[in-house]
């Protein structure tokens, strides 16, 4: 078999890899979270995770009784906070911010609660836009 050949089937064996893998990973707002679950937390940010093909974020949440409470916050790919002006030097473990979104469809919140973000406000009044605008995504905001 020839050089070309052979890398011709070895790059698409790769291609298809890839695209499989990324398919797998990928999911519809609905399957993994709850419209008509919103939530607004407050807490202190305690790890950014900027991967892909979505970034979270971290809080602890003081509950009624006084008890931490950790939440895993999913936001949009990494390039869509950047460009709704999330930067990582907003972010830093130890801000206190207020995320509103949607719960998971996990009641039990094992090994962490989760949600996808909606919007995160910072102690300067500042909002962005955090979450993510996939297939089923909650069109309209969380109520208080």
């Amino acid at each position: 078999m020839n050089f070309k050949l052979k890398f011709a089937r070895i790059s698409m064996c790769l291609a298809l890899s890839l695209a499989m893998s990324n398919s797998q990973s990928h999911h519809a707002f609905s399957s993994e979270f709850d419209a008509n679950k919103p939530f607004q937390l407050q807490g202190k940010v305690v790890k950014v995770e900027w991967i892909n093909p979505h970034a979270w974020i971290h809080i602890d949440v003081t509950d009624a009784q006084r008890k931490t409470v950790p939440w895993m916050l999913e936001g949009g790919t990494p390039n869509a906070l950047l460009r709704a002006g999330l930067t990582r030097s907003l972010l830093h473990v130890g801000n206190e911010v207020i995320v509103r979104g949607y719960q998971s469809k996990d009641p039990d919140c094992q090994p962490k609660c989760r949600g996808s973000g909606r919007d995160i406000t910072f102690t300067d009044g500042r909002q962005l836009f955090m979450g993510s605008s996939g297939a089923g995504a909650a069109p309209n905001e969380p109520q208080e």
